[in-house]
């Protein structure tokens, strides 16, 4: 069952073709650490110890996935000393080769073995071929190869079988096997058509993981170029349409949103996925990821108005249905707090809950019910989206029924109005009987948050801002610290806004962002309206 191809067919790729890892500019460990016995993935370094420990027990679940991808040792390939380099490979390879017993452990989960696999194929040219490694190192990779046609992740299907299929495709191509690879791209066309949403975004509405699909598209249609066959239109396409989409949601200082899952993506990534140009005119609507991107003046907008997630798959969704993020002049105001932790517990419920978001809270509940470390269960729904640009204002609404569970169903509806002169957003919670709503600001790190009377001064690295708040009840306001993920298991402290109410639904709130130098009292002419 697990059969693969011939190791003696072996012949490697194209020396033209050079997939985005090997040309990304990664910071990826270097030979003089390799060479120590350490290896920094994630920004965690640790030690592999002699022999070799593959399985580190005490890592994070996610540290160990990534030791077992190899894509590390795109930092041997890139060395200028090819001969230590080859060399710290082989001792590294051989070692893992005898600790890792096939279809047992992290390693031979099918994600690991797909990147594994593809790391592989393109390591090979530089750090194998020739050598007295290459003939059991070509005997492994087919050994990977029939292990993951029988292991492809229908079940989780997302990104994961994207990452399947395309190693399936490198490792029909490194054994020059035509079936293999007409199947691997016959299955990877009809993922595009799911997985690739008609306006360009991949389904999961994670860009941090519309920049992993994006990356493999281009690797395998640059491959299949490589070897002097045309990749299917389907794939042209989609790159084509999720590049638009990346410029088109990248932040002002050139980052990717932190929108549900996913952690900072590299600028030497970014630029190696050459995003398109971002779309003209003060408003852009990107219907199916649900996201809308507002500009006006120095104001930057980016909110999400749309599903947390495809029906099949949750495993990444947040409970962030109306959040948003602002920046003012190219610097962050208002921020997603980001994941940095995949492990089940209370920061990763904290990092998926309405609590960490720029958006309304009823009861302390969720508008979409996650819990465990990948699942979800009732989902926001939002309905009655209306966005329109004039030649001052930028103003778009919803309204999402992600409370319907509680008592009185409550439903929340905001609107955004953005003008040059600062942000407006109205919320409308409405239903029956009494409820707390909270409403959260998360201010980007280094901020400083003041209580005034009726508001709040925010001092932030792009200068003063004033915030005005008003309801239709009492609402007391609180400046609460929070963490702000700034990568894997490592965050910064943040403020936090927070609008307190206990009242009887229907509830009206007001927020107004303003520069504090453009300050006008509530109700002058020229105000955000």
């Amino acid at each position: 069952l697990l059969a693969g191809p011939d190791p003696a067919a072996a012949a490697g790729w194209p020396a033209a073709f050079v997939p985005v890892d090997g040309r990304a500019s990664l910071a990826w460990p270097d030979l003089a650490a390799l060479a120590s016995g350490r290896i920094g993935l994630l920004g965690m370094t640790r030690e592999l110890g002699e022999p070799p420990d593959w399985q580190q027990a005490g890592a994070p679940a996610l540290w160990r996935f990534h030791l077992h991808y190899w894509d590390w040792a795109w930092g041997l390939a890139a060395d200028p000393d090819r001969g230590a380099a080859r060399a710290v490979f082989a001792r590294l390879w051989r070692s893992w080769q005898a600790a890792a017993k096939l279809g047992s452990g992290d390693a031979w989960l099918p994600y690991p073995a797909a990147l594994r696999a593809w790391s592989w194929c393109g390591l090979h040219r530089d750090l194998v071929a020739g050598g007295d490694l290459e003939p059991v190192f070509a005997r492994e990779l087919a050994v990977h190869a029939g292990f993951l046609r029988r292991h492809l992740e229908s079940d989780v299907g997302g990104n994961h079988l994207i990452k399947d299929l395309k190693a399936l495709a490198g490792l029909a191509v490194f054994f020059a096997d035509s079936q293999l690879l007409r199947q691997a791209l016959r299955l990877l066309v009809r993922q595009v058509a799911v997985q690739v949403l008609p306006d360009g975004g991949h389904f999961e509405r994670a860009p941090a993981y519309h920049c992993q699909v994006l990356a493999d598209l281009i690797d395998v249609a640059e491959l299949v170029l490589a070897i002097g066959n045309e990749p299917a239109p389907e794939i042209v396409l989609a790159i084509r349409r999720m590049r638009g989409w990346l410029g088109s949601v990248l932040s002002p200082d050139g980052t990717v949103p932190l929108l549900n899952d996913g952690y900072p993506v590299p600028a030497g990534l970014v630029g190696a996925l050459r995003p398109g140009p971002p779309a003209a005119g003060p408003l852009l609507s990107l219907p199916d990821t649900g996201l809308v991107r507002a500009a006006a003046g120095g104001w930057h907008l980016l909110a999400d108005v749309g599903a947390p997630c495809p029906d099949q798959l949750p495993a990444h969704a947040h409970a962030d249905t109306f959040g948003c993020e602002v920046h003012v002049d190219g610097m962050a105001l208002l921020v997603d707090t980001g994941t940095s932790t995949y492990a089940p517990g209370p920061a990763r419920q904290y990092e998926r809950s309405t609590a960490a978001h720029n958006t309304v809270e009823v009861d302390g509940a969720d508008s979409t019910e996650v819990w465990s470390a990948f699942r979800a269960g009732r989902r926001a729904r939002v309905r009655d989206f209306t966005a329109s640009a004039a030649a001052d204002a930028v103003t778009f609404e919803a309204v999402h029924d992600g409370f319907r569970r509680l008592r009185g169903r409550p439903a929340h509806r905001r609107r955004w109005s953005l003008r040059p002169s600062g942000l407006r957003v109205d919320d409308l919670v409405t239903g029956a009987g009494r409820h707390a709503v909270t409403l959260r600001w998360h201010l980007a790190p280094g901020s400083a948050v003041r209580l005034e009377p009726g508001g709040a001064v925010a001092t932030t690295s792009g200068g003063a801002f004033r915030v005005s708040v008003t309801a239709s009840c009492s609402v007391v306001l609180g400046v609460e610290p929070a963490p702000v993920a700034d990568g894997f298991l490592r965050t910064a402290v943040a403020p936090v806004l927070a609008c307190r109410m206990d009242a009887v639904l229907p509830v009206r709130i007001t927020t107004c962002w303003r520069r504090a130098r453009d300050w006008r009292m509530p109700g002058d002419a020229g105000e955000v309206a």
